[in-house]
């Protein structure tokens, strides 16, 4: 996918990218309420950066990582207008980005890895390991396998739990992967590109499957 287009609202999409909901996602939202998030925090691959929005907002300190220019442009002018000096972004590849090693205590991945190439994996566990501080948490959001049609030609890299443990474990002590649900303003009806028979939330956006992994790196 060319992210940077999908950004710019012409991706094929009617309006926004179907996972900009224009919230945090449910699922790291509560983590949030839990009090799980702590320290300065990087939001990896935080596209139109709602969650880095609303930590700032709460009073972290935030970085967002992002590859494509409009999505940082439209994140930072968000920030800005809400006066939220907490919250900064970067135009950087997350799997190859340097410069802020040992700095985060909090990595939160809201959707990022399933976007990656197979093949990025390795450098995205490498660089996002180096820039946490000893003792980080590390939070990632994923789709899992049967979140879409498994005759869709074109879709997100679903995985499962072992996996999505094989790849993050290489580096970080992983302490849980749970089943989980990624939210979406996924197109319906009959005119849609493909189907989906999965719940809906009580804003009316689809609750796919997912998994939510918590790791940390030893302090």
């Amino acid at each position: 996918m060319d992210w940077d287009e999908a950004y710019r609202g012409d991706g094929g999409f009617e309006g926004a990218p179907p996972w900009n909901i224009g919230e945090p996602q449910p699922e790291l939202a509560a983590l949030i309420a839990a009090g799980k998030v702590r320290g300065e925090v990087l939001d990896a691959g935080c596209g139109h950066a709602e969650l880095s929005l609303a930590l700032a907002a709460q009073g972290y300190t935030v970085v967002g990582i992002e590859l494509t220019p409009t999505a940082v442009a439209a994140a930072t002018k968000a920030a800005a207008e809400r006066g939220l000096s907490g919250a900064t972004f970067v135009q950087d590849d997350i799997t190859t980005f340097t410069g802020f090693d040992g700095r985060f205590d909090t990595i939160l991945d809201s959707t990022l890895f399933h976007s990656l190439p197979v093949e990025g994996r390795e450098g995205y566990q490498q660089s996002v390991y180096r820039a946490a501080a000893p003792g980080a948490v590390y939070y990632v959001l994923v789709f899992a396998k049967g979140a879409f049609p498994a005759e869709l030609q074109e879709k997100p890299n679903e995985v499962d739990e072992a996996e999505l443990r094989a790849a993050v474990g290489t580096y970080w002590e992983v302490d849980e992967i749970r089943p989980a649900f990624i939210h979406a303003n996924m197109p319906s009806g009959p005119d849609a590109p493909f189907q989906l028979s999965h719940d809906h939330d009580d804003k009316g956006r689809t609750k796919m499957p997912a998994f939510l992994l918590t790791a940390h790196k030893a302090g």
